[in-house]
């Protein structure tokens, strides 16, 4: 198992349950493993905050996987920089999502409470700190 960080190993950001199903590949290029590795030392960062283990629902797609699922063109995920997290021992998704925004300290460019289901959370070079929902109703900032 190739380990990025002390506990996330490259395999759970690229278990694609779609790609699976769908026979496509999913293996991520050097340049996105070397980015999937700064992700994951954001989720350290995540994990030490709530203090609980983390379960990565997605993690890198290929553009061909990401296509299939219905992600956006320029999605994170195909980047090596997202991924989409809950955090049962912690509590809901939204507790997830409100203690990561309002800490402070975690360097993150999106945190994303999606249908009240997960939390989608990207470290990128910009790290802007957008807080969103996006559920049925749209897009918005996360209150």
């Amino acid at each position: 198992m190739n380990q990025l960080s002390t506990h996330f190993a490259l395999e759970e950001f690229t278990t694609s349950q779609s790609a699976a199903r769908l026979g496509l590949d999913n293996t991520p290029p050097p340049e996105v493993v070397e980015r999937l590795k700064n992700t994951a030392l954001g989720l350290e960062m995540v994990r030490a905050l709530l203090q609980a283990p983390l379960h990565i629902n997605s993690g890198y797609r290929s553009p061909i996987v990401n296509k299939a699922v219905g992600g956006v063109p320029n999605s994170q995920h195909v980047t090596g920089e997202a991924a989409d997290i809950i955090c049962p021992g912690f509590g809901t998704p939204a507790e997830v999502v409100r203690a990561i925004v309002s800490n402070g300290s975690i360097p993150y460019d999106q945190c994303i409470l999606e249908f009240n289901s997960w939390c989608h959370i990207s470290f990128g070079p910009l790290n802007r700190h957008q807080a969103l929902v996006i559920d049925h109703d749209g897009t918005r900032v996360f209150a």
